[in-house]
């Protein structure tokens, strides 16, 4: 009997521990993913010359070396590599040696073996032999006997006549090429010259079927269109094994709970989905299946587009699994460029032998996209504007201070930059979860932000949530902390999170320490745009500021708070997107720009508006989206190039999502104030949602 004692054995994790609190740490569930090294033990070769000198090779999985502690108070423990062996000399005795498993982790698995030395000849064996319930034509022997420390097993298949050893107590498995009846001769042997067989005959046997499920796919559903599987949605297929004149029986089968499709005496079968429809599979880059057979020696995958001739390499193509591997489940992924099958069109698919007959399972067919291991192009460049952003990590924007990225609390990530087209970018690499600090002293103010945002990257995991910390309340205050999930995660390729603030229980007030967690997964995730942003609303909730002038000091354009002047013409079609309506905000007439590239406003070609008298113009504007915006003044009674004509001033940085008011001096302008007929709102070539009150000049 052996038992087993999984030991911790990383000291900078230990030391990390005690001296770190839990928030510091996150979520520490990722530990019990980490793997120890398994099913350590150790074989004994004993010399049969009375001696007492013993050979002890170690082996497991998963440890790359071990400790060795003989157990005779003889040898002094040592260390040694997988693969390599020790001997100690042993008296007469029954022994424990403690083999140590040591894995690239540091993590150590500890096995004892029972070691019996004895220099009389075994005595009382008893061999246990059956057929393997899982691998077809498999034998497990297994032996016990007094005195004994080993055993070997002679299979008896010709041709073959190495033994397999095994220590006693323990199993020695061998897999015959064929099933029938063999003479299988075991050995036992001590530390005597001495030893004891005896030959038994057994049958072992051929499984026609398999008795465990296929291996369940990992490939994400948003990648996959599948054929036949219980992990995935189904496409609608139209026929099974119609009558093309096969031999093939078809029917499905429960294995464990799981479908699986049995093809009994199988030469082809084909699958039909939809003429009508046939399936796009241009944007898959594989087809995966598995197969289980008893028998099979070919076996193919033929892709059918039916809307080209015969003969045309675009029609059809078949691509063969290779050489079948009988009696256990294989899986198989084909890259669908080996085919010359036209993909974006496939009506059938069919199985084929290639003239042979056999019986096949299959489950698991599917197509899918194979994810990459890297983005090959950069997160999108984000669209909040910066006076409504505190930002964590994007070449968009000014960050704020970090005093600690990735710090050492336990977690098995590493953290590089890299460059994806000249953008930085963060890649965690074996992420469980992560830190950031900004600042203890100085904590990070966001309640006047409404959402997180961070666009993440992933081949291969399963789980994100971003937590928040407030490190100025104590632990089990909902204020203190929270975790929001991203929920499933979409592989191989960019996605913008933006989660409300509202969601979390966090305080936003001061927040110190960010975490990424996996719930203990562990996954490569590239993140940027890592932000917090206030949200813009569609529209202004309250009207723009009420004027205040004298309007004798005023010559209004647009404002309810005036008696404007005369307008002839606004938004006329001069080519322009733009699209005007007249809106009311709070009681107050408004007017708002749709697709705002440019737009006009004519006052009266016969009797233009002097305002050589004004001294400054006057506009409030409200916008979600715009960037630029200028304001045209156009003196008709100039000739085009003369910059008395006209002139255009911009209003600077624009600011989404509240009333600003500008005030532009006239001086600043070339054009002859004296007899304005055009103004013009321009956004440089842009579109905008603009809305517009209170335009007028003054002195």
């Amino acid at each position: 009997m052996k038992t087993f004692n999984y030991i911790i054995s990383v000291v900078l994790l230990l030391t990390a521990v005690s001296s770190c609190t839990e928030e510091d740490f996150g979520n520490l569930d990722f530990i019990d993913s980490i793997t120890a090294p398994e099913n350590v033990s150790a074989l004994f070769t004993v010399t049969p010359d009375n001696t007492g000198l013993v050979t002890i090779t170690p082996n497991s999985e998963g440890a790359t070396s071990y400790e060795v502690h003989y157990g005779n108070d003889i040898t002094t423990p040592v260390s040694i590599e997988q693969g390599e062996s020790t001997n100690s000399i042993y008296p007469e005795g029954n022994y424990e040696v403690k083999v140590i498993g040591v894995g690239l982790s540091g993590l150590k698995t500890e096995a004892m073996v029972p070691l019996v030395v004895s220099f009389n000849a075994p005595t009382n064996l008893v061999i246990t032999s059956m057929n393997d319930e899982v691998i077809s034509k498999q034998v497990n022997v297994t032996v016990t006997a007094e005195f004994a420390t080993s055993f070997d097993v002679y299979f008896g298949e010709t041709g073959i006549d190495e033994p397999v050893m095994a220590n006693i107590g323990e199993t020695a498995s061998y897999i015959y090429a064929e099933p029938g009846t063999y003479s299988i001769r075991v050995v036992a042997k001590g530390a005597a010259v001495e030893t004891t067989e005896e030959t038994i005959e057994f049958e072992t046997v051929e499984i026609l079927q398999p008795v465990t499920p296929a291996p369940e796919p990992t490939a994400q559903e948003a990648n996959v269109v599948s054929i036949y599987s219980d992990v995935y949605t189904n496409i609608a297929i139209s026929e099974l094994n119609p009558d093309w004149g096969q031999s093939t029986v078809l029917t499905e089968i429960q294995i464990e709970g799981n479908n699986t499709w049995f093809y009994n005496s199988l030469n082809f079968t084909g699958i039909v989905t939809d003429y009508g429809n046939p399936t796009v599979l241009s944007g898959m880059s594989h087809v995966h299946f598995d197969y289980w057979s008893p028998d099979g020696v070919k076996l193919g995958l033929k892709l059918v587009n039916t809307s080209y001739d015969d003969g045309d390499p675009l029609k059809a193509d078949l691509k063969e699994v290779g050489s079948v591997i009988q009696g256990e489940w294989v899986s198989v992924d084909i890259v669908l460029a080996d085919y010359s099958t036209d993909v974006s069109g496939i009506s059938q698919l069919l199985f084929d032998t290639l003239g042979e007959t056999a019986n096949v399972y299959i489950d698991n067919f599917y197509f899918y996209q194979d994810v990459p291991t890297s983005p090959a192009v950069a997160a999108t460049a984000p669209t909040a504007q910066a006076a409504n952003v505190v930002s964590i990590y994007s070449d968009a924007y000014t960050n704020v201070f970090l005093s600690e990225v990735n710090p050492n609390w336990g977690q098995t990530t590493a953290l590089t930059e890299v460059e994806i087209e000249g953008n930085k970018t963060w890649k965690y690499e074996g992420l469980s979860f992560t830190g950031i600090v900004t600042d203890y002293g100085n904590a990070t103010d966001l309640s006047g932000m409404t959402h997180a945002h961070f666009d993440y990257w992933s081949p291969d995991g399963v789980s994100l949530g971003l937590k928040l910390v407030n490190t100025a309340y104590g632990d089990g205050d909902p204020l203190k902390e929270d975790i929001e999930n991203v929920g499933t995660m979409t592989l191989g390729s960019w996605v913008s999170v933006d989660i409300p603030l509202v969601d979390y229980t966090t305080d936003p007030s001061g927040i110190t320490q960010l975490l990424f967690d996996t719930s203990g997964e562990s996954a490569t995730v590239f993140i940027d745009n890592f932000y917090f942003y206030k949200e813009i609303p569609p529209a202004p909730l309250v009207a723009a500021p009420i004027p205040t002038l004298d309007a004798v000091n005023v010559i209004s354009i647009y404002s309810d708070a005036y008696t404007g002047v005369a307008l002839s013409e606004v938004n006329p079609n001069w080519g322009q997107t733009t699209a005007l309506t007249e809106v009311e905000i709070e009681g107050n007439n408004t007017w708002l720009y749709e697709n705002l590239s440019f737009t006009g406003i004519v006052t009266d070609y016969g009797n233009a508006t002097d305002l050589s008298t004004m001294t400054h113009v006057h506009i409030d504007y409200w916008t979600p989206d715009g960037t630029s915006l200028g304001l045209k003044l156009v003196n008709t009674a100039y000739g085009d190039g003369d910059a008395l004509k006209e002139d255009i001033e911009n209003v600077g940085v624009m600011v989404h999502g509240s009333w600003v008011s500008i005030e532009i001096p006239l001086a600043d302008y070339t054009t002859d104030t004296s007899g304005i007929t055009q103004l013009l709102f321009d956004t440089s070539g842009e579109s905008a949602k603009v809305y517009i009150d209170n335009l007028y000049f003054h002195n």
